[in-house]
Parts: structure tokens; C-alpha cells; sequence
């Protein structure tokens, strides 16, 4: 805190031995130690309240986020997502998918339940046949 040599430390005890005397010195010292006790108390109970004010609000911080986490409830989070996505793939009794509609199609025109070959699959290639 302070930077104080000894020889620094020497020039204050024989100034106040000079200004305060021989005889008054060992009152002087106890009044000067009584301060300086009073001051270190009183900074260690500022740090004291400083630390517990800052522990209640780390605290509370941590108490918030408890009860955050213990509101969270997976169950109807999935409960929740699992109806969206039923909304999302019901589809009306009078439309049918597309994928569903083309099969239907495929399997009218060969009046089998096979689908008909695509054209593609059926024309011969252009190198099997012979001019």
C-alpha cells in the first residue's frame, strides 16, 4: 500500500520523538495504533457487507435460474411439437397427395395394381436398334 523504506520509517520516529517528545511518544503510539485498528475494522466490515451483497446477488441469480430450469417440461414440448407436425401432414379426406393421385393414374391405364413402365423404359435405345 505504502512504500516505506527503513530509513524512511527512521526519519518519522525521530520527527515525532522532536514534535511529540520522549515522555508523550507512548501515548501517541496507542492513540495512533487505536486509529489505526479502528480503520482496519472498518475495512474489513465494508469488505465483509461488499462480499455478502455480492454472494446474495450471485444468489438470486442462481435461485432465477433454478426456477427456470424447473419450469422447462420436455413432455409437453414434445406433446406440442408432435401436434404441429400432425397439423402439418393431415391432409383432407377429398384431396389426395399428389404421389398418391399419380399412382392411381398409373395403375387405371394398365388396369393391373402394377404401375406402367415409364416410356423411357419401354422405347428401344437408340444403339440396339439396327438401320
Amino acid at each position: 500500500m505504502f512504500d516505506l523504506s527503513w530509513t524512511e520509517l527512521l526519519v518519522v520516529a525521530v520527527v515525532a520523538i522532536i514534535v511529540v517528545g520522549p515522555k508523550d511518544l507512548p501515548q501517541a503510539l496507542r492513540a495512533v495504533g487505536r486509529w489505526t485498528g479502528k480503520a482496519r475494522r472498518m475495512a474489513r466490515d465494508f469488505r465483509r457487507q461488499f462480499d455478502e451483497a455480492l454472494r446474495e446477488a450471485e444468489l438470486d441469480t442462481i435461485k432465477k435460474e433454478v426456477e427456470s430450469v424447473g419450469k422447462i417440461d420436455p413432455a409437453a414440448d414434445m406433446r406440442k411439437e408432435v401436434r404441429e407436425i400432425e397439423a402439418g401432414l393431415k391432409v383432407p379426406s377429398d384431396k389426395k397427395p399428389p404421389a398418391d393421385q399419380e399412382m392411381a393414374e398409373l395403375t387405371a391405364d394398365t388396369g393391373t395394381d402394377e404401375p406402367a413402365p415409364h416410356p423411357a423404359e419401354s422405347a428401344p435405345s437408340p444403339a440396339s436398334v439396327k438401320p
